[in-house]
């Protein structure tokens, strides 16, 4: 597979996958669902192939937005997150339902896209702050020298230098100067919904003082460095590139939008409902929204609608915003072998986590494939009977299955087969009103 372009310069931001890599890359945390995972595989090809296009050819392609549709629990933000993992790209989800339409008391969609640029700007900072962590270390160790040896000698400098390095000073309590990280008394609730902070405006004029504090040498180490690293960032150079890397390779993933959709025996769509659907129409088509970083455009920005429709359809979505996702994809129903394979094959699986959770009290956990089998079609059946919550289910199936074991400690060899799942859950799924509660 090939590898990440370095992110020095912008037109190496977007991955170099090709769709059945990236498919794969999805296969070993996510199982099933391979119309998903090709529908976002291309759409995050094309990311790349535009890039690689004529800048006027460019500003013309614009993304293909995803319509994911299917029950709870079956993968759809899971999809999502790890394509974005896998991209490096900035990645939000946001629940459509948390919106309200201009004029209302709510978040307005416009904060879609300030907290894509944050999490743009949050990424790009870690990354340039992982960069200069070797020089920083170098500075920190100078001023923790300064504050040991006050004016002392160059020899008596050297001699300190390397106790420090020995690690014999670690517990040494010294008093250093750091700025002052309580939070301003000017920032208010709902303040951060603002297009520009008012802190930030402010910080030029009231830049933050700086405070005395005790630290061990260890810690002062830790902030010392932390505010070296921020000397050598320029961070007007972060802004512009999360402001790139935003309008550019990030993704949005627009969650229960199918709530906002009118519904089945409805004349219309709900009043409240249609009005966020039109506000989000010029996010999703491509607007300029100001941010405390500056201008950001939203036109070549991935948006990944999802939704159930088990009450509405798609067509209940105004004809306007149905045509901004022009790519549908049903995802399928998970069955007790899809749940088999979910427990056992992803790279993290629940089987394997639990497993090194329980190690930890000394509780050696063995996963027989009749106990996993039995797990499985519990849940199906769970599913099928009480509400259908996909592979969620395995959560709270596996956590009473393991009830006892995670209570005790030291207990040795526990060996999950088919006999001992059937003993927990038995009575719990024959009595409804039980499986309701506990399952």
């Amino acid at each position: 597979m090939n590898q990440l372009a370095s992110v020095t310069t912008p037109t190496e931001l977007i991955l170099n996958l090709t769709p059945l890599e990236i498919v794969a890359a999805l296969d070993k945390h996510i199982i099933g669902q391979h119309k998903a995972k090709r529908s976002v595989a291309v759409a995050l090809r094309n990311h790349y192939r535009r890039r690689r296009l004529s800048e006027d050819l460019q500003a013309e392609v614009t993304p293909k937005n995803i319509l994911m549709i299917g029950p709870t629990g079956v993968g759809k933000t899971e999809i999502a997150r790890r394509l974005a993992k896998l991209a490096k790209a900035p990645f939000i989800k946001v629940e459509a339902t948390k919106f309200t339409e201009v004029g209302y008391v709510g978040r307005d969609v416009e904060s879609i896209v300030r907290d894509l640029i944050q999490a743009a700007y949050v990424m790009v900072e870690e990354e340039k702050l992982e960069l200069v962590q070797e020089r920083a270390s170098q500075n920190a160790e100078e001023k923790l020298l300064d504050y040991l040896l006050p004016g002392g000698t160059t020899e008596g400098r050297e001699k300190m230098r390397e106790l420090l390095k020995a690690g014999k000073l670690e517990e040494r309590s010294i008093e250093i100067e750091v700025k002052d990280e309580r939070p301003s008394p000017l920032m208010m609730p709902g303040m951060e919904e603002m297009g520009v902070n008012l802190q930030d405006m402010l910080s030029n004029i009231m830049p933050k003082r700086q405070v005395r504090r005790k630290a061990s040498v260890k810690e002062a180490r830790e902030a010392l460095k932390g505010e070296e690293a921020e000397k050598l960032i320029d961070y007007d150079e972060v802004a512009r590139e999360a402001i790139y890397r935003a309008e550019n390779a990030g993704i949005v993933f627009l969650d229960e939008i199918d709530k906002i959709a009118g519904s089945e025996g409805v004349s219309g769509p709900d009043v409240s409902g249609e009005g966020v659907q039109r506000d989000l129409l010029p996010v999703v088509e491509g607007t300029q929204v100001t941010t405390r970083y500056g201008q950001v455009r939203t036109d070549h920005v991935l948006f990944i609608g999802a939704g159930a429709f088990n009450v509405s359809k798609p067509s209940d979505l105004i004809p306007e915003l149905q045509g901004r996702f022009p790519i549908r994809v049903e995802l399928e129903e998970l069955s007790a072998s899809d749940f088999q394979r979910i427990l056992t094959q992803p790279q993290h699986s629940l089987t394997k986590q639990y497993i090194e959770l329980l190690k930890v009290d000394g509780n050696h956990v063995t996963f027989d494939e009749s106990g996993i089998v039995a797990i499985a079609e519990y849940s199906e059946r769970v599913n099928q009977e009480v509400e259908d919550i996909g592979a969620r289910r395995l959560h709270t199936v596996l956590e009473t299955v393991l009830e006892d074991i995670s209570f005790g400690t030291n207990l040795g060899q526990v060996v999950i087969d088919g006999e001992y799942v059937r003993k927990k859950l038995e009575d719990i799924v024959e009595d409804e009103d039980l499986s309701r509660y506990v399952l």
